[in-house]
C-alpha cells in the first residue's frame, strides 16, 4: 500500500487548515460557511416536595460520605427484540465498571434501586411542566404516556430514566428570530456522580428521582451567541414561574452541535450558560477539523478495508530510565504495547481544539472505554515538547514502522490491553468516516472531552409499569389562567419602566419582575428605582459578600420579600425611598433585624427641611476656599453631597437639589 503524505504537515498548518479562530473574532458569516447548527435540551428540577415516582423527599442533599449503605452493581448488555445489541450498552460493557451507589435512608427508597415499581407520577410535577410547555405556546397532549429513556452509564440503576411528553411544536422569541421547540417533557433526575476512576464509579443517590422539566429546541440557532441567548430566554421562562429549583447543579443544558458534512454531537450536562458561546464554537471547528482528517486520510488511503494497526509488545525494563511515565509503569508492573498507524504522519498532531489535536481523541477514548487514567500514551507527534527521538526511532525499528506513519506508546494491565487496542483502532477508523456520532463533556475552557457513545435512535420505548394519565382540559385551563407573564413582555414592561438593560438578566433570573409590581402597586414606589435598586445595589453587594466568604454564585443568600417589608416600613414612618440604599448593605448582613433597628444602625435623624438646609450658606463659603473649579454645577454636586447624610430618608434627593440652586429657601 502506497502512500502520498504532506510531510509539511503538522499542528500549525493543520490549525490554518481547519480555520479556527477566537470566538470573539469569528464572524456570522463563518458559521454560515461551516453549516453550523445548534439545539438544546434543557433540564430544569423542579421545586416539589416529593421526587417523581416514589414518596422520597426532593431536593435534601447529604454530603458524599455521608451515607448508610452502598449498593455495587455492574452493567452488562442484554439483546432486543429484534436480536441486537445496543451501541452504547456495548461500550459500556467493555469498561467493565464496578457502579457503587451511596444511599441515604432519608432521601432514598426501594424504588430507587429498582426493586419496586413506580408510585403514581407526581402531580405537582405534572402540572408545573404543563404550565411551562404552555408559556412556550406548546400543544398539549391529550394522554400522558411514560416511556423508558436509556442510561447505561450506571447514572440510573434501572438502566433507564422514566420520561413523558408533555407538550410538542411550541417556539420562543428570540432578539432577530423566533426559535422552535420540539417538546416539554417531565422526567425524573439521575444519580450525582461522586468520582469516576479506573474501573470504580460512584454515586450518590440524594438527587436520583427528582422531577425533571426538559424543554428541547429544534436546532434553530446559527451562531454561538444565538444559542446561548435561547438557554437564557428559557432559564427565564422557567424561572417566572416560581416552581422550579435553583442553585447549583439545578439546570443543565446539553447542546447538540452539527455543520455539514458532519452529525450530531452533543455536549451534555453544560453546567453554566456562559460557557455554551465558546463550547459550541469550538465543537463547530473540532468537527471542521475531524472532516478534514478524514479528506486527508482518504487521500492518503483510498480503501481504508487495507488500512490496519501494527502492533508489539515492548520490555518496559529495557526503557527503563527513558521518561518517567515509563518508569512509573514498570512501578506499577504494565505492559508496555507499541502500536503502529500507517499512514497518519501529521494525523496525531493535527489540530482539533484549542490546545488539543487528534492523538487527544485516542487519549479520551482510553480513559473511558480501557479505563486507561491520563497521561495514558506517548506519541511521536506530541506539540508541547519534542518527542524523546531515541525512544521513537527504537519503537519505529521493531514495529517496523514507515516514514509515513505515526506511532504510540500506551501502557495497562493484563486485563486491559485487549480493550486497549481495540479502542485504538476504533478510533482511527472512525477517523476515514469524519465525525463520531458520540457525547462529550464540556470544560470550563471551552474545550471538550468524550464521554460515551451517542445512543440509538431505538433508545425510548414504553414503561409497562405505568398506566396513562389522561390530561383533562379543565386542567389546562386552569393552568393557563394562572399562567405568570411571559419573558418577552417581561422585556418590553423593563423597557416601559425605562430600567437600564444591564439589569434584566439579574431580575429575571430571580423572577423579581412580580416583586416590583407589588411594590410598585402597594407603596407607589417608582418601578426603575426598585428595579436597579435591586439589579444594581443588591446584586453588587451580593457579588461581594459572596466573594469574601467564597460563597458559589448560584445560590442564593437573600431573600427577596424583606424588600417588600422595607418599602412596607419606608411609608409607615413617612422617609423617602433612598434611604433604602443605605439600609440595603445592612439588611444584607442581618437579614432578620428588624426595621426601626436598621434605621437607628445607619444613624438616620428626623430632620426637617429647614434643619437640612441650615449649613448651606457655611457650605457655599467653605467650597469658594477650596474650590478648584469655577464651575457652578460642581459646587453644587460638592455640596449636596455634604447635606445628602442629613437628607437622607427625610427629603427627596432631586428636592434637595432644587433647594441648593435655590439658595436653601423653605
Amino acid at each position: 500500500m502506497k502512500i502520498s503524505f504532506d510531510p509539511q504537515l503538522n499542528h500549525e498548518s493543520s490549525r490554518k487548515r481547519v480555520g479556527w479562530t477566537p470566538r470573539r473574532e469569528t464572524r456570522a458569516e463563518a458559521y454560515s460557511a461551516l453549516g453550523f447548527k445548534c439545539g438544546l435540551e434543557i433540564h430544569q428540577q423542579l421545586l416539589t416536595d416529593k421526587k417523581l415516582f416514589c414518596h422520597c423527599p426532593a431536593g435534601r442533599y447529604h454530603d458524599h460520605d455521608d451515607y448508610d449503605a452502598e449498593i455495587v452493581r455492574h452493567m452488562r448488555p442484554t439483546l432486543s427484540e429484534l436480536g441486537e445489541y445496543d451501541g452504547t450498552a456495548l461500550m459500556e460493557f467493555k469498561t467493565r465498571k464496578v457502579v457503587i451507589y451511596r444511599i441515604k435512608n432519608e432521601t432514598t427508597c426501594t424504588y430507587e434501586i429498582d426493586d419496586t415499581p413506580p408510585f403514581l407520577l407526581n402531580r405537582q410535577a405534572m402540572e408545573i411542566a404543563i404550565e411551562a410547555a404552555l408559556l412556550l405556546q406548546c400543544n398539549i397532549v391529550g394522554e400522558l404516556h411514560i416511556t423508558r429513556k436509556q442510561y447505561l452509564d450506571g447514572s440510573i440503576p434501572t438502566g433507564f430514566q422514566r420520561t413523558g411528553i408533555l407538550g410538542i411544536e411550541g417556539e420562543i422569541p428570540l432578539a432577530r428570530k423566533k426559535v422552535r421547540i420540539i417538546q416539554v417533557s417531565v422526567e425524573e433526575d439521575a444519580c450525582r456522580e461522586v468520582s469516576d476512576a479506573g474501573h470504580v464509579r460512584v454515586y450518590s443517590t440524594d438527587r436520583l428521582g427528582m422531577p425533571l422539566m426538559e424543554m428541547v429546541t429544534y436546532p434553530d440557532m446559527l451562531t454561538p451567541d444565538e444559542a446561548a441567548e435561547a438557554a437564557h430566554y428559557l432559564r427565564f421562562l422557567a424561572r417566572s414561574t416560581g416552581k422550579v429549583r435553583t442553585g447549583i447543579g439545578a439546570a443543565r443544558e446539553d447542546v447538540n452541535v452539527s455543520v455539514a458534512g458532519g452529525t450530531r454531537v452533543e455536549i451534555k450536562g453544560v453546567a453554566h450558560i456562559a460557557w455554551i458561546p465558546e463550547l459550541v464554537h469550538n465543537e463547530a471547528f473540532r468537527q471542521k477539523a475531524l472532516l478534514e482528517i478524514r479528506d486527508e486520510l482518504r487521500r492518503r488511503i483510498p480503501d481504508p478495508a487495507d488500512w490496519k494497526v501494527g502492533t508489539r509488545e515492548l520490555d518496559l525494563e529495557a526503557l527503563n530510565g527513558r521518561h518517567p511515565l515509563l518508569r512509573e509503569a514498570r512501578k506499577n508492573r504494565l505492559r508496555l504495547l507499541a502500536v503502529n498507524l500507517p499512514g497518519f504522519r501529521g494525523i496525531l498532531s493535527f489540530f482539533t481544539q484549542p490546545g488539543k489535536t487528534f492523538a487527544d481523541e485516542i487519549a479520551g477514548r482510553l480513559k473511558v472505554i480501557a479505563c486507561l487514567e491520563k497521561p495514558n500514551m506517548l506519541h511521536s507527534e506530541p506539540v508541547e515538547a519534542a518527542p524523546d527521538e531515541a525512544l521513537f526511532q527504537e519503537v519505529r525499528q521493531v514495529l517496523p514502522a514507515k516514514d509515513e506513519d505515526a506511532q504510540l506508546l500506551f501502557w495497562a494491565a493484563d486485563d486491559d490491553v485487549k480493550t486497549a487496542l481495540e479502542t485504538i483502532e476504533e478510533r482511527c477508523r472512525l477517523a476515514f468516516q469524519g465525525v463520531p456520532n458520540e457525547t462529550r463533556k464540556g470544560l470550563p475552557d471551552g474545550t471538550t472531552l468524550f464521554e460515551r457513545v451517542l445512543p440509538g435512535p431505538d433508545r425510548m420505548y414504553p414503561d409497562t409499569d405505568s398506566a396513562p394519565i389522561p390530561i383533562e382540559e379543565e386542567l389546562i385551563e386552569r393552568l393557563r389562567a394562572g399562567m405568570p407573564v411571559g419573558v418577552s413582555r417581561r422585556f418590553a414592561q423593563f423597557r416601559e419602566w425605562r430600567v437600564p438593560q444591564d439589569a434584566f438578566a439579574f431580575l429575571l433570573k430571580h423572577n423579581l419582575a412580580p416583586l416590583i409590581e407589588r411594590i410598585h402597586v402597594d407603596f407607589q414606589a417608582e418601578p426603575r428605582f426598585v428595579a436597579t435598586l435591586l439589579a444594581h445595589d443588591l446584586k453588587h453587594l451580593l457579588g461581594r459578600k459572596r466573594s469574601s466568604q467564597r460563597v458559589p454564585s448560584g445560590e442564593a443568600s437573600f431573600q427577596f420579600d424583606r424588600l417588600h417589608g422595607l418599602f412596607a416600613f419606608l411609608k409607615k414612618e413617612g422617609l423617602e425611598r433612598e434611604i433604602a440604599r443605605a439600609m440595603l448593605p445592612v439588611l444584607l448582613e442581618h437579614p432578620n433585624i428588624d426595621f426601626q433597628s436598621l434605621l437607628t444602625t445607619v444613624g438616620f435623624r428626623k430632620l426637617g427641611k429647614k434643619e437640612i438646609m441650615a449649613p448651606l450658606p457655611i457650605l457655599k463659603k467653605k467650597y469658594q476656599k477650596i474650590a478648584t473649579s469655577k464651575d457652578p454645577a460642581a459646587a453644587g454636586r460638592w455640596i449636596a453631597g455634604q447635606l445628602r447624610p442629613a437628607a437622607l430618608g427625610n427629603l427627596p434627593l432631586r428636592d434637595l437639589a432644587a433647594q441648593i440652586g435655590k439658595g436653601g429657601a423653605a
